[in-house]
């Protein structure tokens, strides 16, 4: 009894032994500061590059620098509120909230649909505006009524969403790396070598013994590859000159425009992104060492995606577009082991003051697509990983094999070969040209319509000291020789009693 009581007693720091600070720690300002830099560098191009591109494609060139600003702003007031828990509102969890890229294509249709009719800039960002703000109330909706859908949210529905959105992502990191996507010399040498630089400090410095080390790998990786590109020449701060100083957050400041024909896509998708959102906070509380069934989880899932909503009507409020909770993030936490939600109040503090003054968020605007990609190819496998461990807990028999193959077949196919959707119509292309759209609605109905397997008897099921107790009391129907061989090897092994 003595030696199991202190086995036990060794093992159970073991379990948390990746995690610096535990999610109610309060780290003192240096860690904490440190830790919440490397969160935002790690997620500031996310955050902005949904803006540029929509700002691109709908040729609003002049508004794109407020609007820029405006998704830093709204994405710390966001960040704040999922992770301070303001009554319901809020996950409780380190969790970063920034602009979503699974509406892009939806937003871009309602613009599409302004410009047709002649509109100028103001009133396609009017009705963009308004139409999600009005769409955000489907997923706030829809949040009160997550928690009851657990036959839904199944550990192998959420392991294969989860998975999808490290494996769909792997892809952006990859060509960031090869120098961003348009790179005239897209693979260059040089590009490889300055992502593979950053690659290399990051794994080196995070198998230091030294947690100080551990916790500053991601930034300090970023920061020697941005000084190396300067070095060479390929940090250009000619365009700083024309960035404004401050910018003030306007409510509406475009107006409120309303379009049905605009709103139907985008509502659909507010239905869509809840699961996305499941899948980021279940991996993030498998990373932060925080339960991933039972009422606690549950009622985190459900603020979780109340606060997605909320915090999407409070971007359109202040004309951005629809947030979400980003999942690299998730890989910062495993690579630093700070899991503290304390560390959210400094993300959301350092991203809206980029909001206010454009000048310092336009200085990280210019890190290079390879040293982004550098760090990001880490953490968007990390993702990954956690999903698959969510899978292989679940138990990957037969029928979860073939939802978890299914579905990771097709989102990862409609990844590498969009032009399958080419004949649909464009409200279904819109929704399921997403890898983790049509891979999460895959895994649900499969989930709901394959029947579960009732297996006689499993390994993992198998109680040896039950077993040992029938032998002992009819010896002549010993069976062993049909158990599993290392429950065998458990017997044989244990200590023979007279």
């Amino acid at each position: 009894m003595t030696t199991t009581h202190s086995t036990d007693s060794t093992a159970a720091p073991v379990a948390n032994n990746d995690l610096i600070y535990q999610l109610d720690d309060t780290p003192a300002f240096a860690p904490a500061i440190f830790a919440a830099l490397q969160h935002v560098l790690a997620s500031f191009v996310g955050i902005i590059t949904p803006t540029l591109i929509i700002g691109g494609v709908l040729g609003l060139g002049a508004y794109v620098p407020y609007l820029v600003s405006m998704a830093l702003f709204v994405s710390g007031l966001g960040t704040f509120i999922q992770a301070k828990r303001i009554g319901p509102v809020g996950s409780g969890l380190l969790c970063l909230q920034g602009t979503s890229f699974g509406f892009l294509s939806v937003i871009l249709s309602a613009g599409f649909i302004v410009k047709g009719r002649g509109g100028n800039e103001e009133e396609i960002l009017s009705t963009i505006f308004g139409v999600c703000f009005c769409a955000a109330f489907v997923e706030i909706a829809f949040s009160q009524f997550i928690n009851k859908l657990r036959r839904v949210i199944t550990p192998v529905v959420t392991g294969t969403i989860i998975c999808l959105m490290g494996l769909s992502l792997i892809k952006v990191a990859m060509t960031d790396i090869a120098g961003g996507f348009g790179a005239p010399d897209l693979g260059a040498l040089h590009h490889l070598g300055l992502g593979g630089l950053v690659l290399a400090t990051i794994v080196i410095l995070n198998r230091f013994p030294s947690q100080v080390v551990r916790l500053s790998a991601v930034i300090i990786g970023l920061v020697l590859g941005f000084g190396v590109a300067w070095y060479t020449g390929k940090v250009d701060f000619a365009n700083m000159a024309d960035v404004p100083l401050v910018s003030i957050p306007v409510p509406f400041k475009y107006g409120f425009n309303f379009d049905w024909v605009a709103f139907v896509p985008i509502a659909v998708i507010f239905l869509i992104t809840p699961l996305e959102t499941a899948g980021d906070l279940t991996a993030n509380s498998i990373i932060s060492k925080q339960p991933v069934k039972g009422p606690l989880y549950m009622r985190r899932i459900k603020s979780g995606v109340l606060a997605d909503g909320c915090n999407s009507a409070i971007a359109a409020m202040f004309n951005s577009l629809p947030m979400t909770t980003f999942s690299q993030n998730n890989g910062v936490i495993q690579l630093t082991g700070v899991a503290s939600r304390h560390v959210a109040f400094y993300i959301a503090g350092i991203l809206v003051l980029l909001g206010l003054f454009p000048a310092v968020g336009a200085v990280l605007q210019l890190m290079p697509k390879p040293v982004l990609g550098g760090a990001t190819l880490i953490m968007f496998g990390t993702v990954a990983v956690a999903g698959i461990k969510i899978l292989t807990e679940a138990g990957l028999h037969r029928r979860n094999v073939l939802i978890v193959a299914i579905s990771l077949g097709l989102g990862l196919g409609v990844a590498a070969v969009p032009e399958v959707l080419s004949q649909m119509p464009d409200a279904l292309k819109n929704i399921f040209g997403s890898p983790i759209t049509i891979g999460a609605f895959s895994a649900i109905l499969l989930n709901i319509f394959l029947p579960e397997e009732h297996l006689e008897l499993e390994e993992n099921d198998y109680d040896p000291e039950a077993h040992l107790h029938t032998v002992l009391q009819n010896p002549q129907n010993d069976s062993a020789t049909a158990m599993p061989s290392t429950n065998r090897d458990t017997l044989n092994a244990a200590p023979r009693t007279s």
